[in-house]
């Protein structure tokens, strides 16, 4: 089997990648060890930053946040709800830290309005009587199973070839230059490589020789029946363990810790985690602490660090498109690395500009304005998501097959 370009990683990136570059008419396929979504995307929390989170600390985070929430409401339909957010100082937050996030938040023009305790438990009426009082802004809700489904459904209606349960088991190379892989037992010939591996981008390119250092981070999320919350809560202070509430049709996803691991797919569930997890956001929802826990799942952050300094939450958030050429004498392979669901089809377009610079086509990015395929159909949708087995536990309770 030949191929212009292959991609490695079925989540939200990778197809992402397949979409652009057969939307700019490379012959591309994508291949997946499990079902579509199944590493770091269908494990994640779900919520679609308006940038807010970012803001006082990672500015140019935030503005990308905020462009590509906007750009997923127009193309992404079902995939997408939004709810707006809230970001919630209780009494024990530091209200300096408030002022500080209000400015970043309107210096960036993420839209953000003050509102008293009143007018916050209007919008969310579980909240707690110490609020003292929050910041609304557009956060919203991503179905990560919709998305990467919907994503992979439009890269093959533009000609992309796509593969699951097709593991690659190692890498083709030949006098420094990457031209292929063993997948699933044959070789498929490759013009050029692209590893959207997540968590696993590392295992990928020792295949090729190179060292490239991940930091993977897990966070566990829990998810409890809660039908009554529409909007997505944040506490309203430095980022730390169990401060987001993301509201699903009759439940409500809690989060979430960071961990660093050393085997992304060797990640033990953690009973005091999850207990922290509904005690910590139980501060701001404390019905949530009576509520039946539905289920508890583990996500793993694709987190690089180049200087290799940095920890926990400490490593960036931000994504690195990587020329191994460049970094490493091995041409053929580019690694896409870190990022946030959010800006997945972000981190797609820097992707697909660098392979298509290297490969020569001269076709611009079309992906922010062509909306995903059958996402105004939910029904559609969902059947995209069963047909990749895309389905994961980030959104299991919203789909409708």
């Amino acid at each position: 089997m030949e191929t212009e370009v292959l991609v490695v990683g079925g989540g939200a990136t990778g197809v992402g990648v397949a979409r652009d570059l057969a939307m700019r008419g490379v012959d591309v396929t994508l291949v997946e060890r499990d079902g579509l979504n199944a590493g770091t995307s269908g494990r994640s929390h779900g919520l679609l930053h308006s940038g807010a989170r970012y803001a006082e600390h990672d500015p140019e985070g935030a503005r990308e946040c905020i462009e590509e929430n906007r750009i997923l409401a127009d193309i992404a339909g079902v995939c997408v709800r939004e709810t707006g957010g809230l970001f919630v100082q209780l009494a024990d937050d530091d209200p300096g830290f408030f002022e500080e996030k209000l400015d970043a938040c309107r210096d960036l023009g993420i839209p953000a309005s003050v509102r008293t305790p009143d007018e916050a438990r209007a919008i969310a009426s579980g909240l707690p009587e110490d609020v003292e009082r929050a910041i609304e802004v557009p956060d919203g809700v991503v179905y990560p199973s919709r998305l990467v489904a919907a994503t992979a459904a439009d890269a093959r209606e533009h000609g992309a070839t796509i593969l699951t349960d097709a593991p690659v088991t190692d890498l083709v190379t030949a006098d420094d230059r990457v031209v292929g892989a063993h997948v699933d037992g044959q070789i498929v010939r490759a013009g050029h490589v692209v590893n959207a591996a997540g968590a696993w981008a590392g295992d990928l390119a020792g295949m090729a020789g190179i060292d490239l250092s991940m930091n993977p981070t897990a966070g566990v999320m829990v998810t409890v029946e809660y039908d009554e919350l529409d909007t997505v809560l944040n506490r309203c202070r430095p980022p730390a363990d169990g401060d987001i509430v993301v509201p699903h049709e009759d439940a409500a996803v809690l989060g979430t810790t960071s961990v660093t691991v050393d085997d992304p797919d060797d990640v033990p569930e953690d009973a005091a985690e999850v207990e922290r997890m509904v005690t910590e956001c139980g501060r701001l929802l404390p019905d949530l602490r009576e509520r039946e826990i539905d289920h508890v799942y583990q996500g793993v952050r694709p987190l690089y660090e180049p200087s290799g300094v940095a920890e926990g939450r400490g490593i960036s958030r931000g994504f690195f498109v990587l020329d191994h050429a460049e970094r490493d004498g091995v041409s053929g392979l580019t690694s896409v690395v870190g990022g946030k669901l959010t800006t997945s089809r972000r981190m797609a377009e820097a992707t697909a500009d660098h392979v298509c610079d290297v490969l020569g086509v001269d076709a611009e990015c079309r992906t922010a304005d062509e909306p995903l395929v059958g996402v105004d159909d939910e029904e559609r949708v969902d059947e995209y998501v069963a047909e990749f087995d895309a389905g994961g536990p980030a959104d299991s309770d919203v789909l409708s097959t």
